[in-house]
């Protein structure tokens, strides 16, 4: 059978797990609907922890800014993974043990304060609107690519599959359906791994084979020889790095506490029995994490080194098939710059901005039609989402495994749009309407506004998919950023500080989020041709620049609350109630 085949197998199925998933866990209650009932196991909710954070952008995105950015794309690796440590040991046991729904949940409660819960509930719509949104969009490029309908039918087709579970089901239905989609994300990342680990590097072990000589009598280590490679087409080193230090520092940073403060994240841990089963759910998380993202790397190195010696230097007539399917997407793209038909991949940049397509081909067959060309030697665009997506076409593996892939970045996005997808419920039904503007709602009203409020909320994503603005894909960094420079300073202080006030957190969070977003708008979106490291401040790029907004929310948050009267006795009791772990295990154990 064809790619298209396989395909439509693999992801009929999936969806039909999906879907018989969400009817025999739908939920019932608003307790269900918010936090699974609370009844959910460490063991599974590790499982769908790790479904709803490894989005389209871990499966489909980090692989491959990893085999284009070298040893500086550790960053992603470490900031993602470490954030989850943070979670186990500074939040998830005691945000546990407060026993809210949410977020702007318990910002509202702690700083005794419906200004800063409104606060807390604007962040976390921005946030989830962001993710979801690229989560729809990396929906509609599988359906492009794989199954040959075009990017808004493939966006389509995944609304109404996240409506379903979503709307249906709660955060109850969305475990359960996270759970499997899991084991369908990992497997399909899995097995092209393996497959290429051992063609190239004899070891079935991909995070072996990333370290180990290539096959076939090279006797050169696979790191070695990409290298070699990389300088010999004028780009720095694989294993070197380009990024200063305190950059890589503070972007690392910003990924860490932008994950421990990412509210579809931290929600997962209201969903467990008791305090000792969210840290365990966060211990899991981090394992069936780590199988990812450590096997992330090998896909990036086995990916660039077959690009390279697939696609350099090479007639377009005789390149493979598969570099030509992905050519209609304008995912990559070749402009022939000396006119003599060979495809020639250099350090630069081949044209500047987006692809130009047409109906019929080039003089040579190239599919690139543009007259914006740069002055560099370099004909070939990649985009560096489609070296996971490609990765099994590049090395030749049987179409199933192709397939699978597409399920699996499925998956993927469909998983942490659902995440999201609640947050965005939660805060309009919980945090807006019964805690604000409605608080004698009944429970039953409740539970229709969080179902039209998801409905809602995935149609806009699903627009937003389906005409993304430019911002969407730059806006990531700014998600990161505003969770690192509001949420986390405002939950850690409201943990750990009794003497921490309204007043304080209010002023941190405001002065953090308008420092962080300033910068990046500027950088980013007013003045992008400054977007240089000579004209950041400190050497930080607008990715990184969260951590100093971070900072700035501590120092404010402090100096003000040590000015400004203390909370009242009822709090000071209640943080002392969360921290201390005296009765964690007892059935009077704060709860929802």
């Amino acid at each position: 059978m064809d790619i298209q085949a396989w395909t439509y197998i693999f992801v009929t199925f999936s969806f039909i797990i999906y879907i018989a998933v969400a009817i025999w866990s739908r939920a019932s209650s608003t307790n269900e609907f918010y936090v699974a009932g609370q009844g959910v196991s460490p063991l599974a909710n590790g499982m769908a922890t790790a479904a709803d954070w490894m989005s389209a952008a871990s499966f489909l995105s980090m692989a491959g800014l990893i085999s284009f950015m070298g040893r500086d794309g550790s960053i992603y690796l470490m900031g993602w993974t470490g954030g989850y440590v943070l979670l186990a040991l500074l939040l998830a046991p005691y945000l546990r043990k407060f026993g809210k729904y949410t977020v702007p949940d318990f910002i509202g409660e702690r700083y005794y304060s419906q200004f800063a819960r409104m606060v807390a509930i604007c962040c976390a719509i921005f946030v989830s609107f962001t993710y979801i949104a690229g989560q729809m969009r990396g929906v509609g490029i599988v359906f492009s690519r794989f199954l040959e309908v075009n990017i808004g039918t493939g966006v389509v087709i995944g609304i109404g599959i996240v409506f379903f579970y979503a709307v249906l089901g709660g955060m109850k239905g969305i475990t359960y359906t996270q759970v499997a989609q899991y084991c369908v994300l990992i497997f399909a990342f899995l097995v092209p791994a393996i497959f290429i680990s051992i063609m190239m590097t004899n070891n079935f072990i991909p995070q072996l084979g990333f370290g180990s000589k290539l096959a076939g009598g090279e006797g050169v280590y696979l790191l070695d020889k990409l290298d070699s490679l990389n300088q010999e087409l004028g780009f720095a080193a694989y294993t070197s790095g380009v990024k200063s230090k305190l950059d890589v520092f503070c972007f690392t940073a910003v990924l860490m506490v932008g994950t421990a403060g990412l509210p579809h994240v931290i929600i997962r841990f209201f969903t467990v029995r008791k305090v000792r089963d969210a840290r365990l759910s966060a211990g899991w998380a981090l394992v069936f994490i780590a199988i990812l993202y450590t096997t992330a790397p090998a896909i990036a190195a086995f990916a660039r080194t077959n690009l390279i010696k697939t696609i350099n230097n090479k007639e377009y007539v005789d390149v493979p098939s598969w570099f030509k399917n992905w050519e209609k997407t304008g995912l990559i793209a070749w402009a022939d710059k000396n006119g003599d038909g060979i495809i020639q991949y250099r350090y630069g940049t081949a044209f500047k901005g987006k692809p130009k397509f047409e109906s019929g081909p080039g003089p040579h067959g190239q599919r690139l039609i543009t007259n914006d060309l740069t002055d560099s030697d370099n004909e070939l665009f990649v985009d560096c989402d489609i070296m996971v997506l490609a990765n099994p076409e590049i090395a030749r593996l049987p179409n199933w495994v192709v397939g699978l892939v597409a399920a699996g970045g499925l998956a993927a996005a469909l998983s942490t749009a659902a995440g999201l997808l609640l947050v965005i419920s939660t805060s309009v039904s919980h945090d807006l309407m019964k805690k604000i503007f409605i608080p004698t709602i009944t429970e039953k009203q409740e539970l229709l506004f969080a179902r039209i409020a998801a409905g809602v909320a995935v149609v806009l994503a699903g627009f937003f998919g389906v005409y993304p603005p430019g911002f969407v894909a730059q806006v990531v960094a700014f998600a990161f950023g505003l969770a690192a420079s509001s949420f986390f300073p405002a939950i850690f202080l409201g943990i750990f500080y009794k003497r921490m006030n309204k007043e304080g957190a209010i002023s941190g969070m405001l002065a953090g989020i308008t420092f962080t977003a300033s910068y990046i708008i500027y950088f980013k979106f007013i003045n992008p041709a400054a977007n240089v490291p000579e004209k950041w401040l400190f050497g930080i790029s607008p990715e990184g620049i969260g951590t100093l907004g971070m900072v700035i929310n501590f120092v404010i948050a402090l100096f003000v609350s040590s000015f400004t009267a203390p909370p009242p006795e009822r709090v000071q009791a209640l943080v002392e109630e969360i921290r201390i772990p005296k009765g964690a295990n007892m059935a009077h154990e704060i709860s929802a």
